[in-house]
């Protein structure tokens, strides 16, 4: 049996516990770290599997999927901290601006 077959074997059963830490974490960044190791493990997957196959572009499909991977899971993080993905606000001369929809936008008094 071949190396890269045991090491296929044990990312399967690593992405079978992601699965069920993404289902039950308690908290939603227990689910996050879970989405994202499952993204991680994927994408190893990826490229072992192409080796097994002998399919090199395999790896570039990995490196692309490892890409996206780290884009989403700062867009998440984004979205938890501020609430939203951003509105393209413009500031003016005065501080206060106007988003894309046209809506005023005054920016919060520090204290």
């Amino acid at each position: 049996m071949s190396l890269f077959l045991v090491v296929t074997v044990a990312l399967l059963i690593t992405l079978l516990l992601m699965m069920v830490r993404l289902a039950l974490g308690p908290t939603v960044f227990d689910r996050l770290q879970a989405a994202n190791a499952i993204g991680t493990v994927a994408m190893l997957l990826l490229a072992a599997i192409g080796f097994l196959q002998g399919r090199p572009d395999f790896l570039d499909l990995a490196l692309v999927y490892g890409l996206l991977n780290i884009v989403g899971t700062i867009a998440v993080l984004k979205f938890f901290k501020h609430g939203d993905l951003g509105e393209g606000v413009v500031a003016g001369a005065d501080g206060a601006g106007k988003n894309a929809a046209g809506a005023s936008h005054t920016p919060p008094v520090e204290r």
